[in-house]
């Protein structure tokens, strides 16, 4: 019953002060792509702090992400770390599924910040522009983010990686720096969260240039580190 009543409180509190921290960031994008980056931060710092003094959820870090240029691949088991993913980072360049950036509001100010939209049953012409926004990406030296399971998975799933995870990797020339988190159990689908502590494990760093069954099998390995299955708080 706590956990209802925390997930009503969060709700309210981060819905209506939330949008209108879209349409700060939207005003703020009139300032250049620093203004909305700035919105932006600020429009997740307040995800955060609902999460935090609402929900009850801390992070604990294992690990430092050094906010160099790399490609960051995450797993991904709830919408808290997609979310979170613009604290985690100074001024990360986030690669998402295309359907987001169309929603109002919320998606113009995410293409503003510089997302990268990925269709899922992409054809030739929408992967070159996929493809022409990622090296453009990659020469502002922003750091890129990518879920490389394409979606949320249950706790404990590892599924196969997407197979854009291996084609960015090569495309793009970058070092990976793969991340392991625990949020499904905190942060299951439906309504009702609950409070605890979520671990973030920063995986060692994986050079450039490794054959393709290579760099899928170390990222797959240390994306689900924490992967030991847990009961909700």
């Amino acid at each position: 019953m706590i956990a209802i009543l925390r997930s009503i409180v969060y709700n309210i509190a981060f819905h209506s002060i939330g949008s209108l921290l879209v349409i700060f960031a939207l005003i703020c994008s009139l300032a250049g792509q620093d203004g909305v980056i700035f919105g932006a931060r600020c429009w997740a710092k307040w995800q955060g702090f609902c999460a935090r003094f609402i929900l009850g959820i801390r992070f604990k870090f294992e690990g430092t992400i050094d906010q160099s240029q790399a490609l960051y691949v995450i797993k991904h088991e709830s919408m808290l770390e997609a979310m979170q993913t613009l604290t985690f980072f100074d001024r990360p360049i986030v690669v998402m599924k295309d359907e987001l950036l169309h929603i109002p509001l919320w998606g113009r100010a995410s293409r503003l910040h510089g997302s990268i939209g990925v269709e899922r049953d992409a054809g030739g012409s929408a992967m070159r522009a996929m493809i022409a926004s990622a090296k453009a990406g990659k020469a502002t030296g922003r750091p890129i983010v990518l879920f490389p399971e394409g979606t949320r998975v249950a706790v404990g799933e590892s599924p196969e990686l997407k197979a854009g995870m291996a084609g960015l990797y090569k495309i793009l020339g970058l070092k990976v720096v793969p991340i392991a988190l625990n949020t499904g159990r905190l942060w299951p689908r439906g309504f009702t969260k609950y409070a605890g502590v979520v671990t973030v494990k920063i995986g060692e760093t994986i050079p450039a240039g490794l054959p393709r069954e290579e760099i899928e099998a170390r990222v797959h390995q240390a994306i689900n580190a924490l992967n030991a299955p847990s009961t909700s708080a």
